[in-house]
């Protein structure tokens, strides 16, 4: 029997969905559930757990409409249709592209192209990237997100093309967004020609590192309808331009559930170095009730792709680190003791260990790979001329009248 623990057998399928065999079978004869033979001689197959589960959730909103309400805002039943990404438990597809594959075959502008316009022609690409020199004045004592909100913001005003949202004209301002969020990493006037290789000269990042910082950009790109991206499409549907889309998503990405995460896998990367012992420090942590972070995805069941894409890479480019050695030493460690796989935020601060780029660079990849992402919600959102207003369950004093 196959050890994929995506497909079950008939008893634990009949068991989750609360019907009986017989219904099971009518719900594969109908396509509602996909199912396989199993290998030898045995007649018993195997049933799509993902399947399974999606019917659960729609029978458990049907008998409770209001709980199913409530959990489809964590983690829940999809409340909004995109056509940018697609996960399927195991991997992460933009536009039924695999999004892996793409990240060591494309480029960052192929990429943006894919998300806006869903072809990889980039018609914006020559667009020039630079966006009045007046407007570009970063705080160098703010860090990276704070800074990117003020020129964000300070552009935005000089920009005559920030209220048009038609989709040819956002896709032109969201190339000026990543190149002016790129500059802003950098704290230079100067344009790159590219993303990945601004970034990687201002971080003196040579050789076999400009390849996985374009690919670890590329895998930030976009994951559904996360807290950032959701932010920002609640944004675009009140009819904001997109550099105040972007601000949003800086926002909601720099929270310590997001995106802001990194800094504490940078810290326990960190203690872990200093301790030598890794299985050791991570036990301790446990012990002390800290959080083990950098570790495991609700959405993916046999770990993050995105994260095993960019460690495999490191491995590939840089098998004699001796930082990647410690990232793999905790990895394997917190693994053991959680039953928990690295996922992205761990993938990207072990990059920074590895490539030695400054504190807080992690964060920087993400919000710049995120910001193609962003746009593209933001693109779906202006299509639909809808306004994203859900209701409240009240729960409070119950009115008095005098």
């Amino acid at each position: 029997m196959s050890a994929d623990h995506s497909w079950i057998g008939a008893t634990d399928a009949s068991r989750l969905l609360r019907v009986s065999r017989a219904t099971l079978y009518a719900y594969v004869s109908r396509g509602f559930i996909r199912s396989q033979a199993t290998a030898g001689p045995s007649r018993e197959r195997l049933y799509s757990r993902d399947d399974i589960e999606r019917l659960r959730r729609r029978a458990e909103a049907r008998r409770d409409p209001d709980q199913a309400a409530a959990r489809s805002l964590q983690w829940g039943l999809p409340v909004l249709e995109s056509s940018i990404a697609f996960i399927d438990g195991r991997r992460l597809y933009y536009r039924g592209h695999d999004a892996v594959e793409l990240s060591r075959t494309r480029s960052i502008a192929d990429i943006a192209s894919l998300i806006w316009t869903g072809g990889f022609e980039a018609p914006f690409a020559q667009a020039a990237s630079r966006l009045g020199d007046a407007a570009f004045h970063p705080d160098r004592a703010l860090a990276f997100i704070a800074r990117a909100q003020a020129v964000l913001a300070a552009a935005s005003l000089r920009d005559p093309a920030a209220f048009d949202l038609r989709a040819g004209s956002v896709a032109h301002t969201g190339w000026r967004i990543v190149h002016l969020l790129t500059r802003t990493a950098r704290l230079s006037r100067a344009s790159a020609p590219t993303i990945d290789r601004g970034l990687a000269k201002t971080w003196d990042v040579k050789g076999r590192g400009v390849d996985l910082l374009r690919s670890a950009l590329i895998l930030c790109a976009d994951h559904e309808l996360n807290v950032s991206s959701f932010t920002a499409r609640c944004v675009a549907s009140a009819g904001s331009h997109p550099y105040a889309v972007v601000i949003a998503g800086l926002a909601a990405l720099e929270g310590t559930r997001h995106g802001g995460v990194s800094a504490r896998v940078e810290s326990m990367l960190e203690a872990c170095r200093r301790a030598r012992h890794p299985r050791s420090a991570i036990t301790a942590r446990l012990r002390r009730g800290e959080s083990i972070d950098g570790f495991g995805h609700p959405l993916y069941r046999d770990g993050d792709p995105r994260a095993t894409a960019l460690l495999d890479m490191l491995g590939e480019r840089y098998p004699k680190s001796r930082e990647l050695t410690l990232v793999l030493e905790v990895a394997d460690a917190a693994a053991a003791l959680t039953r928990e796989r690295p996922n992205l935020d761990f993938a990207l601060v072990a990059i920074a260990r590895v490539l030695r780029l400054p504190a807080g660079s992690p964060l920087t990849i993400f919000a710049i790979g995120r910001t193609i992402g962003w746009i593209g919600h933001a693109l779906e959102q202006y299509a639909t001329g809808q306004l994203i207003r859900p209701r409240a369950k009240y729960v409070g004093a119950v009115p008095t009248t005098t």
